[in-house]
C-alpha cells in the first residue's frame, strides 16, 4: 500500500514542476521572488490551487493576477513535463499559513515578553 493518496504524490509533482516554470521559463520582468509553497489538488485530478508566497508585501495583488493570468501558459508547460491522461486547470492562490504562523510567533514573544515583565517586577 502507498504511503499517501495519488492526488497527494500527483500535488507534490505539480508543486516541483510549477515551481520550476515560474523560476526558469515564466519571464515576465514584473514577478518578484515567488515561492510554491503547496499544491492542493481534488480527487478527480481536475482541479489545482497552487499556494504561494510572495517576498514583498506590496507586490502580493499584481504578482498573484501575473501568475493567474499566466495559468494558460504554465498549464502548457506543465503537460510537457507530466505525462498525466488530463492536466488539471490551475489557480493561483496567496498562502495565508506562512503570515498566520508568523502572527502566533509574535503573539508568543509578546506573552513571554510580559511575563518576565510580571516576574522582574515581584
Amino acid at each position: 500500500m502507498l504511503p499517501y493518496k495519488r492526488s497527494q504524490r500527483v500535488g507534490d509533482l505539480i508543486r516541483e514542476e510549477v515551481a520550476d516554470i515560474i523560476m526558469n521559463k515564466l519571464k515576465d520582468p514584473r514577478i518578484g521572488f515567488v515561492t510554491v509553497t503547496g499544491v492542493k489538488i481534488t480527487e478527480d485530478l481536475k482541479i489545482a490551487t497552487v499556494y504561494i508566497s510572495i517576498l514583498k508585501k506590496e507586490e502580493k495583488e499584481s504578482t498573484l493576477d501575473i501568475l493567474n493570468s499566466a495559468k494558460g501558459f504554465v498549464r502548457a508547460e506543465l503537460s510537457k513535463r507530466v505525462r498525466m491522461k488530463f492536466i488539471p486547470t490551475l489557480t493561483f492562490r496567496i498562502d495565508e499559513a506562512i503570515e498566520y504562523g508568523n502572527r502566533i510567533e509574535s503573539l508568543l514573544k509578546e506573552i513571554r515578553l510580559a511575563s518576565t515583565r510580571n516576574e522582574d517586577e515581584s
